[in-house]
């Protein structure tokens, strides 16, 4: 069964790394190939405070959950690589509750 503090994590999780590739993959290339910096500063502030509720509801489903350091780590490690959230989320679900 899935809590709140975890579904709510996820959730966030979902959009900070939606974000995180909207940044790389169109926002990046929009200033440096077409010379548009508006769209890093907007996507990259969106992105800064969804990562920021990450941490945040990291930190929360981490207490209620009772999350050892290595899961800590790997949900720290996750937010820094494209795409990692989501082999994050697949991992923890699958651990013993």
């Amino acid at each position: 069964m899935i809590t709140p503090e975890l579904r709510n994590f996820k959730w966030i999780s979902i959009a900070e790394a939606v974000s995180f590739l909207v940044l790389v993959l169109i926002a990046m290339p929009l200033k440096y190939a077409f010379d548009w910096p508006p769209a890093v500063k907007y996507v990259g502030w969106a992105h800064g405070l969804l990562f920021i509720l990450y941490i945040i509801f990291g930190a929360i489903a981490a207490s209620v959950h009772r999350w050892t350091i290595v899961q800590i780590f790997w949900a720290m490690m996750a937010s820094l690589i494209p795409m990692g959230p989501f082999v994050f989320h697949k991992w923890i679900e699958k651990q013993p509750k």
